[in-house]
């Protein structure tokens, strides 16, 4: 049976993505492997706390475990994705890439949301990138929730999805489209309508690994 792994910097969103795996990736199995300090040490500095050799060391805990692919459920560690594909040998997924892809081609005004500035920084330049990669240009709104973050990890989920929902709604009236940049603000796009569609990373992400892994199924003799 194919095997993929899950990178996590955060335990909140592994049921998420063990749900979406069941229902997109049936006959996958799945791992999940997780160090929870990553996005506060981003914060720090990244390389004296050495998240680039914590990355390399749990994908190649993944690859060595019987994995063919890695996904990076995090938007905060996405840059490191292309250098540790080189010195796995595997792909190495951005969960975040379908949601940037998806951005790029609904509109040119995007906004994106997020609660840490360590997040916000690579979703941008992701969606730059996808951009750029498209051949169509962007205007992207940057905007960190205060007091959000500080609401999820304090266990107020609804404060959290409270804040994060009055900036989708105060975005979406002169964007094309909202981006989330966390798979945790999920629930809070849940929470509120607006005219425009309101983007999170998890399910499309997940689809995406699907074609990926039915692609590297077909490859195997």
């Amino acid at each position: 049976m194919t095997r993929i792994a899950f990178i996590h910097t955060g335990a909140v969103v592994i049921p998420t993505f063990a749900a979406l795996a069941r229902t997109h990736l049936p006959d996958v199995e799945v791992q999940h492997l997780l160090d929870d300090k990553i996005v506060a040490d981003l914060g720090r500095d990244a390389a004296a706390t050495h998240v680039a050799d914590r990355l390399q060391a749990l994908g190649r805990a993944a690859v060595d475990a019987g994995s063919s692919a890695v996904i990076f459920s995090c938007s905060s560690i996405s840059g490191y994705a292309t250098e540790l594909q080189q010195r796995l040998g595997v792909p190495v997924l951005r969960i975040d890439e379908a949601m940037a892809d998806r951005a790029v081609a609904v509109g040119s005004r995007i906004a994106v949301i997020a609660t840490l500035p360590t997040t916000l920084r690579p979703t941008a330049a992701l969606l730059r990138e996808r951009a750029e990669l498209a051949g169509r240009p962007v205007e992207l709104a940057e905007r960190v929730v205060d007091r959000a973050f500080q609401a999820v990890s304090s266990g107020d989920q609804a404060g959290h999805d409270r804040l994060v929902g009055a900036a989708i709604i105060e975005l979406a009236e002169e964007h094309d489209v909202i981006v989330l940049a966390q798979a945790s603000m999920a629930g809070a796009a849940a929470a509120v309508q607006v005219g425009v569609e309101v983007l999170t990373s998890p399910e499309l992400g997940v689809r995406r690994a699907a074609e990926v892994v039915g692609t590297l199924d077909r490859a195997t003799p």
